[in-house]
């Protein structure tokens, strides 16, 4: 928690210093007002000295407006720096999620992440806000406190100092036992987010199976779960209240009984009585805010240390190089020369020996069966993942040694899956183009045959686009993913099975608007339709990694066995 604190904490420590000047201030202020209440009830009512009363009451009440000014500046600094702080680490986890591969989001999971960036930051700044106050109100409460008893009586000050190590054995052992509950606590709370975000996201399903009463019981089952945690370290932390209470009240007892005996032997006043035991009442009082921190701390430190196990993941892709991809004319474009990849912790390549070279200007398509690595194949243009053996070269330049955004504004990615983001059309469009202008989002939206349906929205390109794109269909979705990477221009476009949805009229026409705007870029295309990818220059056969076959459509039809069985049955199944 401290390395966390020292890396985001260090721009509030002028906050953190005021805050602790206060607090000083604040502290020294109610050490004070108990010597001014004994000197009241000693020297004035005792005596019925109105007017000292009156003048030492003014004293009282300006030490006490004081202590109130610099209660509220102090916690208005320290809350602050901890939002703040919390601020600063969200946007560091932030930024380092987005330097994540696929392979460290499927180590902690999207739950886990979002819980981490809420939950547990949460958790890290409101104990700054508590911690700051108890460790520097605390000491000067307690060693104020105690010169200032032993001043009216050193035998008060043992009764007070034999509490002291009693409340420091209650907090140790509330601690101990609740910070293992809190640490699966934070983790059922992952559980917990999983469940509810599959919900959200896959109720479609859900209500098609009929399966709405099974999820409510997963549901049901994770807050269960989650709540006898809570519950069993909430039973632990409720032992903390009554034990303080409890020994703060024996305490006072023992300090009336010592002190009344003190007064009958006349070495102490009444009013030196009642300052001694509202300074034990201020002393237990700090102790038992210092008490709290050990309610929040456990959680805290658990929470912090979930937090830097995602900001000290070290991404597994990262730039190697500088060197820039330059002016890609003529000859080959993209070259993959004996590449051979494995998943993390697979014993068998999901590609093996991969070796092909794309030109500018043609068209390459990659067929073949479920699990092939059609997709995989694709996914390591762009780095997703990178290769094991072997290389992948742009213009002559392995892809490794060109930084990772010079790389990708050479891409024009469409992905398997249509991705919108909540906005409008246009702001999805401009995704692949920030400054692109109004007349070129148009005309990616011709190319890619979304003009169609878009001009006819209410708000044509200015129409709103709901989370997912959950307001469009399959089909218009993946029309605007392909409008997003046109609107890029870059010289290399990736379709990843990207016309899946589209009706055969459609798919043609797009294929059609994609070749005669398209004629000087590389195309990489993954389909499972083999109708619409006939007329590519050159087909790659994947089978099982491996390529099965290299060539045009005629010839692989020829020479490939794999590929004319995937003809075969697409043309009997259409048949």
């Amino acid at each position: 928690m401290f390395k966390l604190f020292k890396k985001y904490l260090r721009p509030y420590l002028g906050l953190l210093f005021a805050s602790v000047i206060l607090i000083g201030i604040e502290a020294i202020s109610q050490l004070i007002l108990p010597d001014i209440m004994a000197n009241i009830v000693n020297e004035g009512i005792m005596n019925s000295n109105i007017p000292y009363i009156f003048q030492e009451g003014a004293k009282m009440l300006l030490v006490s407006i004081l202590s109130g000014a610099c209660l509220v500046a102090s916690g208005l600094f320290s809350a602050k720096a901890g939002m703040g702080f919390g601020k600063d680490t969200r946007r560091a986890i932030f930024q380092k999620v987005g330097t994540f591969m696929p392979s460290e989001f499927d180590k902690f999971g999207a739950s886990s992440l979002i819980t981490r960036t809420t939950n547990d930051v949460t958790q890290v700044q409101n104990s700054i806000i508590m911690m700051l106050r108890a460790m520097v109100s605390g000491p000067f409460m307690l060693i104020g406190g105690v010169i200032s008893i032993t001043r009216y009586d050193y035998t008060l000050t043992g009764v007070l100092l034999c509490a002291v190590p009693l409340l420091f054995m209650l907090f140790y052992f509330i601690s101990k036992n609740a910070t293992p509950i809190f640490k699966s606590m934070q983790k059922k709370i992952d559980k917990l987010s999983l469940v509810f975000r599959e919900y959200l996201t896959g109720i479609r399903v859900i209500r098609a199976f009929d399966r709405e009463k099974d999820e409510q019981r997963r549901f049901k089952e994770a807050s269960w779960d989650l709540a006898k945690s809570s519950m069993k370290a909430h039973r632990i932390m409720s032992l903390n209240m009554p034990g303080m209470m409890l020994l703060m009240n024996f305490t006072s007892i023992f300090i009336v009984w010592v002190g009344a005996k003190s007064i009958n032997r006349l070495n102490m006043q009444v009013g030196d009585l009642m300052a001694v035991i509202q300074y034990a009442t201020q002393i237990m009082g700090s102790l038992m805010m210092f008490g709290l921190l050990f309610v929040m701390i456990p959680r805290a430190s658990v929470s912090a240390s979930r937090i830097n196990e995602v900001l000290e993941q070290n991404p597994s892709i990262t730039n190697e190089g500088n060197m820039k991809i330059g002016d890609i004319k003529t000859g080959e474009v993209l070259s993959f020369e004996n590449v051979t990849f494995y998943y993390p912790g697979a014993e068998s390549p999901v590609l093996e020996n991969i070796t092909f070279t794309a030109c500018r200007g043609e068209t390459v398509a990659i067929v073949g069966g479920t699990g092939s690595g059609k997709s995989t194949l694709v996914n390591l243009i762009p780095r997703f993942y990178d290769v094991t053996e072997g290389s992948i070269k742009i213009n002559g330049v392995d892809i490794k040694k060109i930084p990772q955004d010079e790389l990708r504004k050479s891409l024009g990615v469409v992905p398997q899956k249509a991705l919108l983001f909540s906005g409008t059309i246009k702001d999805n469009i401009l995704f692949g183009k920030e400054d692109a202008t109004d007349e070129e989002v148009i005309n990616a939206l011709k190319i890619s045959e979304a003009w169609d349906f878009v001009k006819n929205l209410p708000g044509g390109i200015n129409s709103f686009v709901s989370q997912g794109g959950t307001n469009y269909s399959g089909g218009q979705k993946q029309r605007l993913s392909i409008a997003r990477a046109l609107v890029r221009k870059p010289a290399i476009y990736i379709f990843d099975d990207s016309f899946s949805a589209l009706d055969a009229k459609t798919d043609a026409n797009l294929r059609r608007n994609l070749r005669e705007v398209l004629k000087d870029s590389t195309i990489i295309i993954v389909a499972q339709k083999i109708t619409s990818i006939m007329d590519a220059d050159k087909i790659i056969v994947l089978d099982e990694g491996k390529i099965a076959g290299i060539g045009k459509h005629d010839e692989l039809y020829n020479i490939c066995s794999t590929y004319r069985e995937i003809v075969d049955s697409q043309i009997r199944r259409e048949g």
